[in-house]
């Protein structure tokens, strides 16, 4: 029996022990259930928010290009006095402009200071939609939804209480399958009048309006919410689409380093290396990681130049993209030109941090906005500035044997000859560039510091530079330059900061000022560029984020840079290049 009666109590502890174990089952997939609808809805609340990503720059600057870093520089500018806001922006996207208490900044400019350029592409592509009823349906609704919850509380107002919810959740079945007037069901006049009479029924029914009234505003900040949502979303969507690099382009250079590998023999180098070193021939500088925009660069100079046998282009790049490059320069030829391939990531510059070349560093954009205060009105103006990237500060030792060249980003276009660039006599300065007189350095004092710098010095422009690399050395700028990193580097400051102010500073009182016919800059943002204007500018700088080669590139802009593509190479058409 003891025996018996100990079986029986193992097989109740068993029993016991299975509840336990079926229990602690039951518990974890709940859990899972739970953590598998937390996950999205956190994704979604941050979609919400905006694709907000940790920033651990609280100066606001953040690279949003492949091709070209952009950041954001807001200036508030009052009368004669000036102050610049540091801004800072997640997601690659521009924050809320800070409240002055003085007034409203228009619309359009408002959205141009909190999304900025996507704003530009939205107003030029918007489309007129043919949706009248649609609008009317959801005015319907939205007074209907606000009336709904003080009729409901009414036990008299049954049957209307009822006809409410009936109208509210067929109009909310209509509007989730209808965008515009073409995609309402037929019959749709009838519910739009069943529900405009149940509306008028509900109005004349006596309510606490503050009820009303408090449901009105709820129902209107979720729609402002919605629509800020959408908003963001759409900006988010426009600067991942200029971030990115096309398929097409990717594949390109994919297929051309395979290509390279292939045959490696046979890309030689040819026997100019006499050439890349000779002072006396017109040597063009060009760092870049796209083959087609350095292609057209150099495709573009060297058609518009009276003779092209004493041109020499230097195009830097990183390993990633070298063999790609190496290839594509070497099956294209470019009248008598010589084209040099070098990856910045192998040269051999002991007297350098090696660190500062791991990455490739490309000349850095800034959209500046200048909020400048009238009165009770606001008033916003964007502007676009350009400055050499670190990179830019080696050219002395790279190229040491020379001593002058022209340092061309590869998001321009050459539209007339430049040798007369070689001719000009810049009196000492080292940097000859367009200036931006709409932005003045006194406006950046925030970032450049209370240095001895004149105030009401214009800001330059990189995209068409020419470098006196003999008088660079001379004045050992490069020494300068990494002196004035050292000082910013000590704070917290991202290196789109530091090449900022760094290049502003280092050339203060060394640039010659070309004539403004030399380049016309804004391509790449500015819808109302004067075509005339265009057509008689040297260069083309698509300084902003619509680049010529990116479907989101202006349209109208697009026909001065597609030209000068070689398009009679096979590779493009297998890869689905078309500008």
């Amino acid at each position: 029996m003891k025996g018996g009666g100990g079986g029986g109590g193992g097989g109740a502890v068993s029993v016991t022990t299975g509840k336990r174990r079926w229990r602690s089952l039951v518990i974890g997939v709940l859990f899972l259930v739970i953590l598998s609808m937390l996950v999205p809805l956190a994704f979604l609340l941050g979609l919400h928010n905006g694709f907000h990503s940790p920033n651990p720059n609280p100066n606001g600057y953040v690279p949003v290009h492949k091709t070209s870093i952009v950041s954001d520089l807001k200036i508030y500018d009052k009368y004669e006095n000036s102050e610049t806001f540091n801004h800072a922006e997640n997601s690659k996207i521009a924050g809320t402009v800070a409240a002055t208490g003085r007034g409203g900044v228009d619309e359009n400019e408002n959205c141009e200071l909190k999304f900025g350029s996507y704003c530009l592409w939205r107003r030029e592509h918007r489309e007129e939609m043919k949706d009248t009823m649609v609008k009317k349906l959801k005015d319907q609704l939205f007074v209907a939804r606000a009336y709904y919850p003080s009729i409901a509380k009414l036990p008299s107002q049954d049957k209307l209480t009822r006809a409410l919810r009936q109208n509210i959740q067929e109009v909310e079945r209509v509007l989730s399958e209808s965008a515009t007037d073409v995609d309402l069901p037929p019959g749709i006049e009838k519910k739009i009048q069943r529900m405009e009479a149940a509306i008028t029924k509900a109005k004349s029914v006596p309510v606490d309006c503050s009820n009303v009234d408090k449901k009105f505003r709820q129902i209107l900040d979720m729609t402002n919410d919605e629509a800020n949502f959408h908003m963001k979303q759409s900006a988010f969507l426009y600067q991942l689409a200029v971030q990115t690099m096309p398929k097409s382009l990717h594949c390109l250079s994919m297929r051309l380093t395979v290509e390279y590998f292939k045959s490696p023999s046979v890309v030689m180098e040819l026997s100019q290396a006499d050439r890349f070193s000779d002072p006396s021939l017109h040597h063009y500088v060009i760092f870049s990681t796209n083959v087609l925009a350095s292609s057209v660069v150099i495709n573009s100079t060297v058609l518009c130049a009276r003779e092209s046998k004493n041109q020499v282009f230097h195009v830097l790049t990183d390993g990633q993209n070298y063999f790609a490059m190496k290839l594509w320069f070497f099956r294209n030829t470019f009248k008598e030109a010589t084209v040099q391939v070098l990856n910045i990531e192998q040269l051999n510059l002991e007297s350098h941090d090696k660190a500062i070349l791991i990455h490739m560093f490309l000349p850095v954009e800034y959209r500046v906005s200048l909020l400048n205060v009238d009165g009770p009105s606001i008033h916003s103006k964007m502007q676009y500035i350009s400055v050499f990237s670190h990179l830019h500060y080696l050219l002395p030792e790279i190229f040491q044997s020379l001593t002058k060249v022209v340092v061309l980003d590869d998001d321009v276009v050459v539209q007339k000859d430049l040798s007369a660039l070689w001719d000009i006599n810049m009196g000492g300065k080292v940097n000859g560039a367009v200036q931006s007189c709409s932005v003045s350095l006194g406006q950046l004092k925030s970032y450049l510091g209370e240095n001895s710098y004149d105030k009401n010095s214009c800001a330059w422009m990189s995209g068409l530079n020419i470098v006196d690399l003999a008088r660079w050395r001379e004045l050992d700028l490069t020494k300068t330059y990494q002196r004035l990193v050292r000082e910013v580097s000590m704070g917290e400051e991202s290196k789109e900061a530091v090449a900022l102010r760094g290049s502003l500073l280092t050339f203060q009182d060394l640039v010659y000022a070309l004539d403004g016919v030399w380049a016309l800059s804004g391509l790449g943002h500015d819808y109302g560029l004067n075509i005339e204007a265009i057509k008689k500018a040297a260069v083309l700088h698509y300084n902003g984020h619509m680049k010529p080669w990116l479907e989101l590139g202006i349209p109208r802009y697009k026909k001065f840079w597609k030209k000068f593509l070689n398009q009679e190479d096979q590779l493009l058409s297998e890869c689905n290049v078309h500008p």
